[in-house]
């Protein structure tokens, strides 16, 4: 399965920025092993259910270590038997897009 999530605290810092606080999310991602990838607006993880799951609440203890309040977004792609999705979706929208676009 793929998730797609956004984790941001509620406080942020002085310039109004949220970075600190993001990069506790995306170091718990990184250190998961799972495949990833991060935008700027959403961190999308592959694995199965139990898997990514974990690596969302931690990655939402990390962030809540820093702020007494955590917003969390996500959305889950769910199809049992495909792995290599996070690319591959990419791929074939990029096949029939062709090499110009």
């Amino acid at each position: 399965m793929l998730v797609a999530f956004s984790i941001a605290p509620t406080t942020a810092e002085a310039d109004g920025g949220v970075a600190e606080a993001v990069a506790r999310a995306i170091k718990v991602v990184r250190d998961s092993g799972l495949p990833h990838e991060t935008t700027s607006m959403f961190t999308t993880i592959e694995g199965d259910w139990d898997e990514t799951m974990d690596v969302v609440k931690r990655a939402v203890e990390a962030v809540a270590e820093v702020t007494p309040r955590v917003s969390l977004v996500l959305k889950a792609d769910i199809r049992p038997g495909f792995t290599g999705q996070l690319r591959a979706k990419r791929e074939r929208i990029d096949e029939i897009l062709g090499p110009d676009s």
